[in-house]
């Protein structure tokens, strides 16, 4: 599902701001970093996300729906899509691990066969079979930070949220961690990972970094386009004479090539559907963002160019 952060602020009483219009887009299966110092809103994001807070402005969309128009009945079915990694784990001590990893299972009305076999296939996932029975006080902090992880995947969610997952833990443990949430978002789980942790930002220095810093961004290493419906008339106005511009800029092409231009346009929006894309989303760089507003754009001068041919040739039979 589609992310939407479109000019957040959330502020708490009239002195202390959290976020302050904080616009960011996030597509199905991305890994994203959220970094910055503590008190910098990484939080903030999470519990906006799982609507735990509302914003004072702006609005956060899950897809096409907006969160501050869902109703309180609705809420918990939109939690069950996010699975959320705290920092200090939030395991419960009188459950073992197979109980605390099968707990939102049973929450969820699943039947003990589904309970087994997806608790099961989780204790596999993050190594912790062995471990199926013991407590979280006989856990090192890496572990019990996995099992926490194996919790948050047992409703399969399609968004993993992960606050500081390593604040607790070595250098050692924090790469098993990172490793482990690399490897889920590889299965097609969008992961978003809140850490100011240099052992991780290292790991994971290829990977598209949101920068927060007292609430405002800062920088967005690989930032995606809001979509036009979410932009105000005027900005919207100034993305479609940019595209013309460009489109004007491009060297004459005889018919036949633009006869090419058109079918690979035409492929590329074919392609362009959700439903039709592999799992394994690649983030595009801005080289990349560039060829499809261009292409788009000479798509439009093409088919004007073609109309006006057409129309001489008309006239001058």
């Amino acid at each position: 599902m589609q992310i939407i952060f479109d000019a957040v602020t959330k502020q708490f009483g009239p002195v202390s701001t959290a976020l302050a219009e904080v616009s960011f887009v996030i597509d199905p299966g991305e890994l994203v970093l959220i970094t910055g110092p503590s008190g910098s809103g990484k939080t903030t994001l999470m519990r906006l996300l799982i609507r735990e807070y509302t914003p004072e402005a702006g609005e956060v969309y899950w897809g096409e729906q907006a969160l501050s128009e869902l109703r309180s009945n609705q809420v918990p079915f939109h939690r069950r899509q996010i699975g959320v990694v705290f920092q200090d784990y939030k395991l419960l001590p009188e459950l073992n691990i197979w109980e605390n990893i099968a707990l939102p299972l049973s929450i969820t009305g699943k039947d003990q066969a589904e309970i087994e076999s997806r608790v099961t296939d989780l204790l596999k996932l993050v190594g912790l079979v062995d471990k199926a029975h013991v407590f979280p006080s006989q856990l090192s902090g890496g572990e019990a930070q996995r099992v926490s992880i194996a919790r948050a995947l047992a409703t399969g969610p399609s968004v993993i949220f992960a606050d500081e997952p390593t604040g607790n833990l070595d250098p050692e443990a924090s790469l098993e961690i990172v490793r482990l949430l690399r490897q889920i978002n590889k299965l097609g789980t969008t992961v978003i990972l809140a850490t100011h942790d240099s052992v991780v930002l290292e790991f994971l220095k290829a990977e598209r970094r949101i920068s927060l810093r007292k609430g405002a961004m800062e920088k967005d290493s690989a930032p995606k386009a809001m979509p036009k419906k979410m932009l105000a008339p005027d900005e919207e106005d100034a993305v479609e004479k940019a595209e013309v511009k460009t489109a004007k800029t491009l060297p004459d092409k005889t018919e036949e090539e633009a006869e090419v231009v058109l079918e690979v346009v035409t492929e590329v929006e074919t392609l362009g559907d959700d439903d039709e894309m592999p799992e394994k989303k690649l983030v595009k760089s801005d080289a990349e963002n560039h060829k499809s507003a261009t292409k788009s754009a000479h798509k439009s001068v093409v088919k004007k160019d073609k109309s006006s041919k057409s129309a001489t040739s008309t006239k001058a039979k």
